[in-house]
């Protein structure tokens, strides 16, 4: 019997991101055994300070990639948006699953959306992206932080610590919480972050026998718009320091995205929206990228 392991964190939503993952590998790969290997990763260990400030989001891989390299798991599975631009060497994304709501959302239990909010209201959010749109929509919040998994965000706000907090909808949505969503924050108004809402299969780069099986998840045209705007991050040296947002949509050959870059002390930013084709898109996001710049992003980078 093939078996094949999957790496996989241990929050509620990494463990359904897996189980989907697997689910979706059975179905494509009759007779293929898959296991899950549960693992702690320091991201998911320190949750008193920001990703910030303990060293960004690729903490959540780290101990991923060890196991594929010891020989304990063939593949692992990531929220892409926790992915940094450039892999570690050796490594490779062999798939990219279709992409789900990339809106984030807004959730209070006292309030229907950010405009209802009074003057001073605390609204939790450890992401400088987030906090950016917040400041520059609402400069009279209280932005507190907020880490931990989802169902821990929503446990502190059921307790009272906040007003109102802000997440993805896809997470809430895979976990079945949708019904939690008071308002969705979405393009053009509110940019997400590049590769928000898409789950990504992660391996290491000679194991022809993995990348075959996981080639089957592959959705061409979210491997399209996530190049773009991971292009346009990777261009900004972006990382969870770094308030950077985008949104890539694609019509057919043609391919369109915002972008901005904002401050998440003041809320000033900087937006740049172009097109071309999705032949290349990576183009698009390092042309982006350099509007941006032009337009003065680098004070904010």
């Amino acid at each position: 019997m093939d078996t094949l392991r999957i790496a996989t964190r241990k929050s509620p939503l990494a463990l359904w991101q897996s189980e989907h993952v697997a689910a979706r590998l059975r179905a494509a790969h009759p007779g293929l055994e898959v296991a899950l290997v549960p693992l702690s990763t320091r991201g998911d260990e320190v949750l008193d300070r920001s990703l910030a400030a303990i060293g960004g989001k690729g903490l959540f891989l780290k101990e991923l990639e060890l196991a594929m390299e010891r020989g304990q798991a063939d593949c692992a599975v990531h929220s892409l948006k926790d992915v940094p631009m450039e892999l570690e060497p050796g490594f490779i994304l062999p798939a990219v699953l279709e992409r789900a709501d990339p809106a984030d959302a807004f959730i209070s239990n006292a309030f229907d959306n950010l405009d209802a909010l009074p003057h001073g209201a605390r609204v939790g959010t450890s992401s400088l992206r987030r906090q950016a749109q917040l400041r520059a929509l609402r400069p009279d919040l209280e932005l507190l932080d907020l880490r931990g998994n989802v169902n821990t965000r929503l446990a502190k706000l059921d307790a009272g610590a906040y007003d109102a907090i802000v997440l993805a909808c896809a997470g809430l949505q895979r976990l079945g919480l949708g019904d939690r969503i008071g308002a969705r924050l979405a393009p053009p108004a509110w940019l997400p972050a590049p590769a928000q809402a898409v789950v990504a299969a992660e391996c290491l780069a000679g194991d022809a026998r993995v990348i075959g099986l996981l080639a089957a998840l592959e959705h061409a045209p979210t491997r399209t718009v996530i190049e773009a705007e991971r292009a346009l991050n990777l261009a900004l040296h972006g990382s969870c320091h770094v308030p950077v947002a985008a949104y890539a949509e694609l019509d057919g050959s043609q391919l369109s995205m915002l972008a901005l870059v904002g401050s998440a002390a003041d809320g000033r930013s900087v937006r740049a929206q172009g097109s071309g084709p999705a032949s290349d898109p990576a183009a698009l996001g390092r042309r982006l990228a350099a509007d941006l710049l032009d337009r003065g992003a680098g004070q904010f980078l």
